[in-house]
């Protein structure tokens, strides 16, 4: 019958409303076979929505019972998402401050480069530094890659926008001289054993907090980091590490061993003056490091007590977090092989190590003098060769002449002049 669509190419009509709706047969990511419908304003516009949406559905972008808004996944998104406690706090935070007011509304299958672009440029017009807007797009494009595997969608228009370039600063760090400092200024301090740690292995602040007695073992000098302290939802919790190359033993030095003997003697004094009121598990699953009572040390609390210190010896003030940076500066000086470095600190790539690596005035003196020794080797050399020779030439001609003038006094003048110089030049070229 002419005008009769084929099987596959649906059909359009008008709805009451004026506007038209085209409609097929598909099936559905559940695997039933439903009705996908689309609606526009004139016959030919209609027809090209649905060929889009075929088409899509031919590259592997199946049809949901449900049509999500953006606001509506990110929900569902967050939900399964399998990140770290604070990871995912981070994202719900991103996602209820930024995303959901901004694109909350928007279809999550049809949603436009241009509209996300135009979102993040205003974020930045507002005053939104660009820091935070390259994080909305970062968890953004994690929610739209989770629907792409889900195959709701065929694209994440979130790596298409173009962002601010944006170079986090670098942070500080002390040199080994200012580390030694602050451990000798701390050694009266009821964190010592915390800070000797810190300073001598890298470890981040959790790591050091989440070590237990059965992590330390004596016998073998091995310190093993197998989790760490954080507080999550208003709690302090151990929870995993942060990366799986995070799990790492590291040798127990001297130094360190000689710490945790300490601290494990004035832990026992704590448990036997609280009594009833420790809040440690008292076997070898013990943290080393707790209050008086026994519990987890608050992370916070442990920064405020490494600023104090710094501020009462007129310290040069840096993070905690920077006695990391510190650390791997330290090992850098000493000419440890970066994959050694990367091991100690627990990190999953060289490349994270490089920024935990810094180099200043002295350092870059150092290589460069290094280089323009290894330069100029050659040429000095041959530059004493031509002196040395020029030495040995004049010496040589010196008892020469002595001796010719012994044997012919009248003609030694002239014979001087004649050769002498034949024999400089022949000597010169021969260099």
């Amino acid at each position: 019958m002419a005008g009769r669509a084929a099987n596959g190419e649906g059909t359009i009509y008008k709805r009451a409303d004026g506007r038209y709706e085209a409609a097929v047969m598909i099936q559905a990511a559940s695997g039933e076979r439903k009705r996908l419908r689309v609606c526009a304003r004139t016959r030919q516009e209609a027809r090209r929505k649905l060929a889009t949406r075929l088409e899509q559905l031919q590259h592997g972008v199946f049809s949901t019972d449900h049509r999500w808004t953006l606001g509506e996944y990110l929900d569902h998104w967050l939900e399964r998402e399998k990140r770290r406690p604070l990871t995912r706090q981070r994202h719900e935070s991103v996602v209820r401050l930024y995303l959901k007011p901004g694109l909350g509304n928007q279809r999550l299958e049809v949603l436009p480069v241009r509209v996300v672009q135009n979102f993040l440029d205003d974020l930045r017009t507002s005053g939104t530094s660009i820091a935070t807007i390259h994080q909305v797009r970062k968890v953004l494009s994690a929610a739209l890659t989770y629907a792409m595997r889900q195959e709701l969608i065929l694209r994440n228009v979130a790596r298409l926008v173009e962002l601010p370039s944006y170079r986090p600063a670098e942070a500080s760090h002390w040199t080994t001289d200012e580390l030694s400092a602050f451990l000798r200024s701390a050694r009266t301090d009821p964190f010592y054993p915390v800070f000797v740690l810190l300073a001598l292995y890298g470890l981040r602040r959790g790591e050091v907090l989440g070590i237990r007695w059965c992590d330390v073992d004596f016998p073998r000098e091995v310190l093993r980091i197998r989790q760490q302290v954080q507080r999550i939802n208003g709690a302090l919790e151990q929870v995993e590490l942060k990366t799986l190359s995070s799990t790492r033993d590291e040798p127990l030095l001297s130094s360190a061993r000689d710490a945790l003997v300490d601290q494990r003697a004035a832990q026992d004094n704590r448990r036997q003056g609280a009594g009833s009121r420790w809040r440690g598990s008292g076997d070898a699953s013990e943290l080393v490091f707790t209050t008086r009572s026994g519990n987890p040390i608050e992370p916070r609390n442990l920064a405020r007590s490494f600023e104090r210190i710094c501020k009462q010896h007129n310290l040069r003030l840096i993070t905690l977090h920077d006695m990391r940076h510190s650390n791997a500066t330290a090992q850098k000086e000493l000419e440890v092989h970066s994959r050694d470095i990367q091991a100690i600190l627990g990190h999953g790539d060289v490349r994270t190590t490089g920024i935990y690596e810094h180099v200043d005035m002295k350092s870059k003196r150092n290589a460069l003098q290094k280089v323009e020794g290894r330069l100029f080797s050659d040429e000095s050399a041959q530059a004493r060769c031509r002196q040395d020779c020029r030495q040995t030439f004049a010496e040589a001609n010196r008892r020469s002449s002595n001796a010719y003038k012994e044997k012919h006094p009248p003609l030694m003048k002239w014979m001087f002049f004649l050769v002498a110089p034949t024999r400089i030049e022949l000597v010169t070229s021969g260099l």
